[in-house]
């Protein structure tokens, strides 16, 4: 099992940045692929960025993509999520999310991810 803890959330203005960051326990060897994803109330769950844990390869969605930096410290077993330029559109709740090894791209999709954290709460107010 992996424990997953986020951290960082908070309210901030548009045009802002925050720092999130995910604290990584248990079976840490048993990871392949950490991402984040958020979901606003009445939608989905969208990905928003992942990494390999073992390697520097990234991958973000369109939305994020120039405005958000993926980060991992092997060392400290912590992922990290920087967002600048933040808007309204990135109000949502925050999770942290690992795959177990698995053949193939980067996982984009929740149903792909095994082990997932409780959430932080991200709102940019206008």
């Amino acid at each position: 099992q992996v424990q997953l803890v986020e951290s960082g959330g908070g309210l901030v203005q548009a045009g802002g940045s925050l720092r999130l960051s995910c604290a990584a326990s248990g079976r840490i060897f048993s990871m392949s692929t950490v991402a984040w994803f958020r979901q606003s109330p009445g939608k989905e769950r969208e990905f928003v960025a992942a990494t390999k844990w073992n390697d520097l390869s990234t991958y973000y969605s369109d939305s994020v993509k120039g405005r958000f930096t993926i980060s991992r410290d092997g060392a400290k077993n912590t992922l990290s999520l920087q967002m600048n330029s933040l808007n309204t559109e990135d109000t949502a709740v925050y999770y942290c999310a690992a795959r177990r090894p698995a053949l193939g791209a980067i996982a984009t999709k929740a149903y792909e991810y095994d082990y997932w954290g409780q959430g932080t709460q991200v709102t940019v107010s206008s």
